[in-house]
């Protein structure tokens, strides 16, 4: 086990628990909510931290980050029940992919972000929890606008 698995991501997997546990209060009907202006329904919003969780899974493996892709998985965005598969995988695939890194790669290896910024792989991991929390920020925006009660945890951590 090499020691970013040992000693960060223990505590790392507490940040994932808690699209778990949004997840759980979720129905397919929520996913459809959109609060107004130019924000986008909560569906699209899961979507996109899956785009984002595969974008940092492909940064471990090629050791440069690209924002590009996009799932278009028709309906995607309409199903808990087909985000919470898809985060699962993509959990497990982020798992396996750090757990593959050598202690050679985590001292050496960096992150090509673009245009030279360029980051040592333990701080890119930390970088992508600070994306799960920018998420859960907004995403607490729509709870709250959709009156759903927050689990503790969430009320906690994110407010």
């Amino acid at each position: 086990m090499n020691s970013m698995m040992r000693e960060y991501y223990p505590t790392f997997e507490m940040y994932q628990a808690l699209r778990e546990q949004l997840m759980e209060i979720l129905t397919d009907e929520d996913l459809a909510f959109q609060p107004g202006g130019e924000n986008v329904t909560l569906g699209e919003l899961c979507r996109e931290i899956g785009e984002t969780e595969t974008s940092y899974i492909e940064s471990f493996k090629t050791f440069t980050q690209d924002f590009s892709y996009r799932n278009e998985e028709p309906g995607l965005d309409r199903s808990v029940e087909r985000l919470v598969a898809w985060y699962r995988q993509l959990d497990q695939e982020l798992k396996a992919t750090i757990e593959a890194l050598t202690e050679k790669d985590l001292q050496n290896r960096v992150v090509d972000r673009g245009g030279g910024f360029v980051l040592p792989l333990h701080i890119q991991l930390d970088v992508y929890k600070e994306a799960l929390l920018i998420f859960y920020g907004k995403a607490s925006v729509y709870l709250k606008a959709l009156g759903k009660s927050r689990p503790e945890q969430w009320q906690e951590w994110i407010g």
